[in-house]
């Protein structure tokens, strides 16, 4: 065991040196205004060249040193919350695959190593949520990787539709051919895939069912790598989105994700996939803002979100794992008496979900939603971005009041403490990061700042969405409030509100429900029906018929053999007198 865990260390400092000094390397980058493109020639055979393109610039290298530092950390985390599985070596080699696929994907101005990633990506995520090898995590692996593979073959169309170029640099025709049917063919295949892999509706219902996974790997996968893949590549491709109607589309399905997500947390008692659907609601933040032509902010939520994420999926595995692997909210509560130190990281983080001003998530998502009061949008979609930021509010109070206030639900022999270094050694660096980490990146990343002036009633809209949405959440969680729980009588409005619209139901069942029944009738009516009459089974009872008629020849009953010596014998007589 100790060699295992020497490996884990190994790896996070390793993975955390490199991160520090990737970031140092970006800065320079981003005050010197530098971009490093390389070509590195793998193979060259007579006139053919096998060419590898990496990208330099300060935002993929400072994308790459956030995964690297998360990933470390997750990794560190993992060394005792997995300490007494067997395979932990396997674990951790799959989350380094994980975490290269992603690197791949960062660098690559070339559709072709992005596809490598994306692939990558994919197929290791697949294993890493069928970890635990039961049927729900089968099932889980399946919908994931499933879901994913619309967007890998849209990728692939993609590839195929550039060689009409003559190269797959696409990084080359952005600016140049934006214009072209060509490439907005080629913009919308890539948008599809971002899609798939950043869940947005009609993708969502693979993101929540993912939770099968171990929670280390949740930690990582929902806030720095696999979901957050779409909206970097979408940053990538920008200018592409701009100049036609898909970036309004765009802003359609990623805002009603958005508002999706929020309203679906509400109704869920499943603590980890209550984050999830956070996460989900905060892609389509990112996807919606970024539809709006304003990359950077989606980018600065990006690391924002990675940071405050990564700290909330972190703490509720230090809960689950204290509460030996229960995950209901409805079990939980009095957390914080037990567990004071784990909760007020949880809280932390939740409260930089929410944009509570000065921590992380304060300076992105405020300055995205001034954004879009500046913008020229219609009132559904500043409906759905405001009420949209309410309901996260409102499920975080909901979650903070279920779990950490009222009495203790679970038994009363429980082992729940803040002990294990390790775990708590993750947290707190986390948590030190969610709180100066936006305000850092704000003065890092808009070098210049820019005026954004509203009336007072509009500059103090957000924080009072934010106060009423927490408000609504107490309200709505404290059921002691109401004798009986009103949400019985709407019951069918719950259950479709809580069910992520019926989308998970549509992906599976709708899906494959008819198929199905088309080959049940098809395999009774034509291999179990008339071709199965008058074809095997039809030639299996003649040759069997015969094959009995020509038995009875062969009992070795004596008249029957004499009487055959005697045909055979009459036979060739005649045959002899024919003859002759």
């Amino acid at each position: 065991m100790n060699m295992l865990i020497n490996y884990c260390k190994i790896s996070f400092y390793f993975l955390i040196f490199i991160s520090s000094s990737l970031f140092l390397i970006s800065l320079k980058f981003l005050l010197n205004d530098l971009v490093y493109f390389i070509e590195w020639e793998v193979l060259s055979l007579q006139s053919m060249s096998i060419v590898m393109t990496f990208l330099f610039d300060w935002m993929s290298l400072m994308f790459m040193s956030f995964v690297l530092l998360i990933s470390s950390l997750v990794i560190f985390y993992s060394n005792q919350y997995m300490e007494e599985d067997y395979n932990i070596n396997r674990f951790i080699l799959l989350v380094l695959m994980f975490v290269m696929s992603m690197m791949l994907l960062i660098i690559s101005p070339n559709l072709i190593s992005i596809l490598l990633g994306w692939d990558g990506l994919g197929l290791v995520s697949y294993c890493l949520v069928i970890y635990f090898q039961n049927v729900k995590s089968y099932n889980a692996g399946m919908l994931t990787a499933l879901s994913n593979r619309i967007g890998d073959v849209a990728l692939l169309l993609a590839i195929a539709w550039m060689l009409n170029y003559g190269s797959w640099n696409y990084i080359f025709y952005l600016d140049m051919m934006k214009n072209n049917f060509e490439m907005m063919i080629i913009g919308a295949l890539v948008m599809l895939a971002a899609m798939t892999k950043s869940a947005q509706i009609p993708f969502s219902s693979w993101l929540p069912v993912a939770m099968a996974a171990p929670t280390p790997v949740s930690a990582l996968v929902h806030s720095s790598t696999l979901v957050t893949a779409g909206v970097y590549l979408l940053i990538r491709f920008n200018d592409l989105l701009m100049n036609w109607w898909m970036s309004q589309f765009l802003l359609l399905v990623s805002g009603l994700t958005m508002f999706m997500a929020g309203l679906g947390a509400n109704f869920e008692f499943d603590l980890k996939k209550i984050i999830a659907l956070s996460t989900l609601s905060q892609l389509g933040l990112m996807m919606s803002i970024l539809s709006m032509g304003f990359y950077k902010l989606a980018f600065f939520h990006l690391l924002t979100h990675a940071l405050f994420k990564a700290l909330l999926f972190m703490c509720a595995g230090s809960i689950i794992h204290n509460m030996k692997n229960s995950q209901d909210i409805r079990m939980m509560g009095s957390l914080s008496m037990s567990m004071p130190l784990t909760c007020s990281c949880f809280n932390v983080a939740n409260l930089a979900l929410c944009g509570m001003p000065f921590l992380a998530g304060f300076y992105s998502k405020d300055l995205i939603l001034e954004m879009v009061m500046l913008s020229y949008v219609n009132i559904f979609v500043f409906f759905l971005f405001f009420f949209s930021t309410g309901l996260t509010v409102c499920y975080s109070f909901r979650l903070c009041f279920y779990s950490m206030t009222g009495n203790f639900n679970s038994s009363s022999l429980h082992p729940l403490n803040d002990s294990g270094w390790v775990m708590l050694f993750s947290i707190c660096f986390l948590m030190v990061m969610a709180v100066i980490g936006g305000s850092m990146l704000s003065w890092l990343i808009f070098l210049n700042p820019a005026m954004i002036c509203l009336p007072l009633e509009m500059k103090l809209l957000t924080l009072f969405v934010c106060l009423l949405g927490g408000f609504i959440g107490y309200l709505l969680s404290n059921v002691g409030l109401f004798f009986i729980n009103k949400a019985l009588y709407f019951y069918n409005f719950t259950n479709f509100v809580g069910s992520m619209w019926f989308m998970p139901v549509i992906s599976t069942l709708g899906v494959v429900n008819y198929p199905l029944k088309l080959g049940l009738y098809s395999y009774k009516s034509f291999d179990q029906g008339w071709s199965e009459f008058f074809g095997s089974q039809m030639i299996y009872m003649q040759l069997k018929s015969y094959s009995l008629y020509l038995q009875e020849f062969q009992k070795n009953n004596l008249k029957i053999y004499l009487l055959s010596y005697m045909l055979w014998f009459i036979i060739l007589l005649m045959l002899v007198v024919m003859v002759n």
